[in-house]
């Protein structure tokens, strides 16, 4: 397992330095000089000469990137052109609060799409599975902020039970913090949900037809003893990978739901940046966005090692 799991550290490598090229070029893929997109279209060629000498942008591509990369390892990706934050700390301060939404989001997905999945195996071609089939359906053809806007009108505009924006967080009132991220994190969680489910469902019908698990049945076994301890397992494993793939589509879901509850997280602050051009606070967020993700599939892998005891020792 200790191999297994090196290898998949040393995979993430380099990964990141492809992410970290990407996020430098960044600055050279907007039409025209970079000097004048950052400095603006009204500074002066003066101001554009300095900002150049300071940037560096006069030295050498590689010499360019390595600087940047140098400063990137340490956590230093410059400063905000619109504000007196430091990229990092600009980063630091709304990551958590992305992190809360995701987390949020897949448990909700999990606590949902598991039993669901569980329950359309074991209930297939009656009522119920064709139900739930259609639920998933519908939650993987629906867009998230459509569901975002269904929740606002239900549950805040109708019902007036939760709260239709901002944030609160958790070390300042538990409740408060609960309430605020309940509706978000149930908009985003809607397609990985039904992903999760209809994974769930067909790889659990696959198992279920087994001869082994024909054999706990002969024996008298309880349907739920033999579903829970001897099915699910095995079919947990796409499963797995199924969820951390979700992961990177929740990463990237954030944004426009974060917008849409005011949440002031780093999809928020994506947003921004790129209607502002702000380019330093553009490049770390796609490298520390990379990176969650990329964490995410590491903990994928080791879940995949320990359902599938193949893969450990081939690793």
């Amino acid at each position: 397992m200790k191999r297994y799991l090196a290898r998949r550290l040393l995979a993430v490598i380099p990964v990141m330095f492809l992410v970290s090229l990407i996020a430098f070029s960044l600055i050279y893929l907007v039409p025209g000089d970079p000097a004048i997109a950052l400095a603006g279209e009204d500074a002066t060629a003066e101001q554009i000469a300095r900002l150049r000498e300071q940037l560096g942008l006069n030295d050498s591509l590689i010499v360019q990137y390595l600087r940047w990369m140098r400063h990137a390892v340490t956590g230093d990706l410059g400063h905000s052109l619109f504000s007196a934050q430091t990229v990092g700390h600009a980063l630091w301060t709304r990551l958590p609060i992305t992190l809360n939404l995701i987390a949020g989001a897949m448990l909700i997905a999990i606590l949902i799409g598991v039993p669901a999945g569980i329950i359309s195996a074991v209930k297939r071609g009656t009522w119920i599975d064709r139900g739930v089939n259609l639920g998933a359906a519908g939650g993987v053809s629906t867009p998230n902020y459509f569901i975002a806007m269904l929740l606002i009108i239900v549950f805040v505009l109708h019902w007036n039970l939760l709260p239709a924006t901002g944030y609160v967080s958790f070390f300042d009132s538990p409740v408060e913090w609960f309430k605020h991220l309940l509706l978000p994190s149930i908009a985003l969680a809607a397609g990985a949900t039904a992903v999760i489910t209809r994974q769930l469902r067909s790889s659990l019908v696959g198992v279920l037809d087994q001869d082994y698990v024909r054999t706990a049945n002969a024996k008298g076994l309880a349907q739920s003893q033999v579903v829970l301890k001897h099915g699910l397992k095995n079919a947990a494993i796409p499963v797995a990978t199924v969820i951390g793939a979700q992961i990177g589509l929740l990463v990237g879901g954030t944004a426009i739901i974060e917008r849409i509850f005011n949440i002031p997280g780093l999809g928020s602050l994506a947003i921004d940046s790129v209607l502002r051009r702000d380019l330093p606070v553009i490049q770390g967020i796609v490298l520390i966005s990379a990176l969650v993700v990329q964490l995410a599939n590491l903990a994928t892998d080791v879940a995949y090692g320990y359902l599938n005891p193949k893969v450990r020792v081939a690793g």
